[in-house]
């Protein structure tokens, strides 16, 4: 019975670290250009999942301790033109679209890193068409 036991427990954990890692996933984000004042919905690819990461119990200063994060490796842009604007207004509006995850340190030139963002369906004005 004991053997069995921990066989269930190490085959959770290997699925829980194995099976539900970091990989593409479908999102829908909003859209938006400050000159036509509404959002749009988007279809784009994305990263998501769980990493590895460990919390030390003592935090040395001398070695830092990067939590890995389920982020891109890869990505390439894709454009969409925003209808309805002025005239005068560039509605074309250029988002990323990741091709490859990993787990890696996020990039604060990139990504937003922050523990609770917005999300990709925050829209500034209160009109989303779709």
């Amino acid at each position: 019975r004991m053997k069995s036991i921990q066989f269930c427990f190490l085959f959770y954990c290997w699925k829980a670290i194995c099976c539900s890692g970091c990989e593409l996933t479908n999102i829908t984000i909003a859209v938006e250009r400050e000159e036509c004042g509404f959002c749009i919905s988007v279809n784009t690819t994305w990263c998501a999942g769980y990493c590895y990461t460990r919390d030390l119990v003592y935090r040395d200063p001398a070695r830092p301790n990067h939590q890995k994060t389920c982020t891109f490796k890869e990505l390439v842009y894709e454009s969409v033109r925003v209808p309805g604007c002025a005239h005068h207004a560039d509605s074309l509006y250029t988002y990323p679209v990741a091709t490859e995850c990993h787990c890696g340190k996020c990039d604060s030139d990139s990504t937003d890193c922050t523990v609770k963002g917005l999300g990709p369906s925050y829209c500034s004005f209160s009109e989303m068409k779709e």
